[in-house]
């Protein structure tokens, strides 16, 4: 009944886990945008056909379209920059229109965006040396500009007019509108979805030159609810994507209540920021009869960072169960040793908190990186990661810190977006697939609507090459072609011999730390 691999198969193979599949459960669309990234090679997001990119990040949140120029805050001495031709948010717009990618568009939302300034050195920054001459780092290219701590500790009393102007919702509803008169409304070819800024949560740390006060559930619901308004009314079929959450702490409480409930939270019927924020956003939109929110937008990093210790990349290929098992307790400060969070369930939890709270919502991660994008290691988790994407139904991601075009990591987005070099995807219609040890061998299942090809991404997380038989409900005889990334060569895709497949039943070997797909023609229906 089972079809062996009799060719390439080293002695040192290992029994592994059984794999099925079904192709007549658990189906539904997978949506193409969750193949996204922030910015990207250009060859690479040409060749992958990256479907969204995003134009965020913390200088966007004081970024003035005006004047094309933006503050760094936090991450670099709080200096205003004016963005040259090609950094323009026109110039964004216009390059992902040419390329046929979707754009994602962040909106200032803080109160404050950047003022003119020179556009070389010295620049306008949040605490200069001439109003606070004793700081812990200044910008060696520019003496006058400091980090705004002094003994480790942040400095307060700078003055906002220093670097920026004030900005309230109608600064919104001007650059919606800026855009749309320049590109056409998002029905008609313009940008399609803006982002309520960036990480708004975190505005008291990256930018608190200007916003040195925490922000409470009041001021990111106001803000939010006005912000949006003004967005539809200036282009009433582009949707609107918030809060951008930073991490965790916005699960529990709101800026002002830090990471554990506190009164803001006892304020608003007990719920965390993020519940709070759907609620509201429902509650505005039903009073101004449209809906206000399409997307709830989450950041997720895991706590790994890229380091590549035997225990990081264990970690950091379990990790990636965080995002929907219910039985993973993240491993990080937020699990038990932390604030003793229960199973994230992420994806899942987001899912649970929109049918409870703003019903129709969709779902999107904005920012994400399992780290390591230049080892194997962690090519195995963003692999893992986009197919988890696609069976769990997130509606948008885009990466954030994308991989160079040589890098492993880069590999794993091909495995999904172009894997045999012409521009072959993996399927778009999730099916049931399951293995017996997701944690030693994950399998992922997809239709592809075009020709009917059933796609199952198989990844080896162990230093073990594994044999493992697999059936599959709903498919035939026939041979399946199979296309493997290895440590046997990082600079390609190998194209293996095709595997006989009976009766829907077939035994492969999956190499050791590999990711393998397999391809069965005109498969199912």
């Amino acid at each position: 009944m089972a079809a062996l691999l009799t060719t390439g198969a080293p002695p040192a193979s290992a029994a592994g886990p059984s794999l099925s599949v079904d192709l007549f459960a658990a189906r539904h669309a997978i949506s193409p945008d969750i193949y996204g990234m922030n910015g990207g090679d250009p060859a690479l997001v040409a060749e992958l056909g990256i479907p969204v990119s995003r134009w965020g990040g913390n200088a966007t949140s004081r970024y003035n379209f005006k004047n094309h120029t933006y503050n760094t805050g936090s991450d670099w001495y709080f200096e205003n920059i004016v963005a040259g031709p090609d950094n323009t948010l026109e110039a964004y717009v216009q390059r992902n229109r040419d390329r046929g990618i979707k754009q994602v568009v962040t909106v200032p939302m803080s109160g404050w965006v950047a003022k003119d300034s020179p556009s070389s050195h010295p620049f306008a920054c949040g605490f200069p040396a001439t109003r606070f001459p004793q700081q812990d780092s200044f910008d060696q290219w520019d003496a006058n500009c400091g980090n705004g701590r002094l003994n480790n500790t942040d400095l307060t009393g700078a003055e906002p007019t220093d670097t920026s102007i004030p900005a309230d919702a109608s600064f919104a509803g001007e650059m919606v509108s800026h855009l749309v008169n320049q590109f056409g409304p998002a029905a008609r070819g313009g940008v399609p979805i803006y982002e309520l800024d960036n990480e708004p949560v975190l505005w008291s740390a990256t930018h608190r030159d200007v916003h040195p006060q925490p922000v409470s559930n009041d001021e990111l619901g106001t803000k939010s609810t006005a912000t949006a308004a003004a967005i539809k009314k200036a282009d009433p079929r582009a949707a609107v994507l918030g809060p951008s959450g930073w991490g965790y702490c916005e699960w529990v409480a709101s800026g002002v209540d830090g990471c554990a409930p506190g009164a803001d939270a006892a304020a608003h019927g007990g719920l965390n920021l993020s519940q709070w924020f759907l609620k509201n956003m429902k509650d505005a939109g039903n009073a101004a009869g449209k809906r206000l929110l399409d997307y709830f937008d989450q950041h997720y990093y895991p706590q790994i960072s890229g380091d590549k210790t035997p225990e990081a990349n264990a970690w950091r290929l379990r990790s990636t169960r965080s995002l929907w098992d219910p039985s993973y307790v993240e491993e990080s400060w937020i699990g038990p040793t932390g604030v003793n969070a229960p199973p994230l369930q992420f994806i899942r939890t987001m899912k649970q908190w929109i049918a409870q709270y703003n019903p129709g919502t969709k779902t999107a991660i904005t920012e994400y990186n399992w780290g390591a994008l230049d080892d194997i290691n962690g090519a195995l988790a963003e692999a893992d990661v986009l197919g988890i994407f696609g069976r769990e139904g997130l509606d948008l991601a885009t990466i954030w810190g994308e991989p160079k075009p040589t890098d492993p990591g880069a590999y794993a987005f091909r495995m999904y977006r172009n894997y045999d070099g012409a521009g072959s995807k993996f399927g778009d219609i999730s099916v049931s697939a399951a293995s017996t040890d997701q944690g030693q061998l994950a399998i992922y299942g997809a239709q592809r609507r075009s020709d009917g090809a059933l796609t199952l991404m198989v990844i080896n997380k162990t230093g073990t090459e594994l044999s493992s038989p697999l059936s599959i409900t709903g498919c035939g005889t026939g041979k399946a072609q199979r296309f493997t990334y290895s440590p046997a060569d990082l600079s390609s895709i190998v194209r293996g011999q095709d595997l006989a497949v009976h009766r829907g039943r077939v035994t492969a070997t999956y190499p050791a730390n590999s990711i393998t797909l397999l391809v069965l023609p005109r498969a199912g229906r």
